[in-house]
């Protein structure tokens, strides 16, 4: 089943085409990686898809709707979450707090906040599964360190525990190990493998092919805005256009 879609999207800044027809087809329970050269289009890519940035022509589909140009927080209400390649947590709360505040329906109206059983209730089920989470990504040890205190890498966990609060269909990732030691960057695919196995999907943009590609289901690469190869790794990494825009200096150099 394809649950996200584009259909020849474009994006132009002053005259500057970012994206020139792309076309992407994301299936339901996947990772989907997209790679390409810095300029390429990935990231543009990704904020016509989370809303952050208006396509010029073409569209996006999401579970078969249309849902091209809405604005963010449309999109978010729909299943999409959106994380960052830096970290974007509230600083001086804690692990948990960051978790907690992420939760869509948080708060209370004013006859509901009279209710004492009611949502004393709703709180603990919420910090509950808040653990569960922390738990699952291992960081549950962490609950109560502000969040400057945590490194790159445990700051990126906190990033998709943040979004899982959220209960998404689909998690879209920028660079979700940069800047990550292997151990670490490789303890947190796995852990996205694990959520894509209970029914979550991913598309994520990353640059180190040395720890990603064994993780990913299909992979789409691209340069100056076009899609020039797709398939999986092996259809990747063979590809003389990939090898000449993407792999070429790696190669150069061996």
């Amino acid at each position: 089943m394809i649950v996200l879609e584009t259909q020849n999207l474009s994006k132009f800044f002053d005259g500057l085409r970012a994206l020139d027809g792309v076309s992407i087809k994301v299936k339901k329970k996947t990772i989907t990686l997209i790679i390409g050269p810095n300029g390429s289009g990935k990231s543009t890519l990704i904020n016509v898809i989370s809303g952050f940035y208006k396509a010029t022509s073409g569209r996006v589909i999401f579970e078969g709707e249309d849902i091209t140009n809405r604005p963010p927080h449309e999109i978010y209400e729909l299943g999409i979450v959106r994380t960052f390649q830096t970290p974007q947590p509230l600083k001086k709360l804690t692990v948990l707090e960051n978790l907690l505040v992420a939760e869509k329906h948080v708060g209370e109206g004013i006859l509901s906040s009279l209710r004492y059983s009611k949502w004393l209730k709703q709180e603990e089920e919420l910090v509950e599964r808040a653990f569960k989470i922390l738990e699952f990504l291992k960081i549950d040890h962490l609950w109560d360190r502000e969040s400057y205190k945590l490194s790159g890498g445990q700051l990126k966990l906190v990033e998709v525990g943040r979004a899982l609060m959220t209960n998404p269909k689909l998690i879209v990732m920028d660079e979700p190990i940069a800047g990550v030691a292997p151990a670490l960057a490789h303890d947190i695919l796995s852990r996205l493998t694990e959520l894509k196995r209970k029914g979550i999907t991913f598309l994520i943009v990353e640059h180190r092919l040395d720890i990603i590609l064994k993780y990913v289901d299909y992979i789409y690469a691209m340069a100056n805005g076009k899609v020039i190869a797709e398939g999986v790794e092996e259809d990747i990494i063979n590809n003389p256009k990939v090898i000449e825009v993407y792999l070429g200096a790696t190669h150069r150099e061996a």
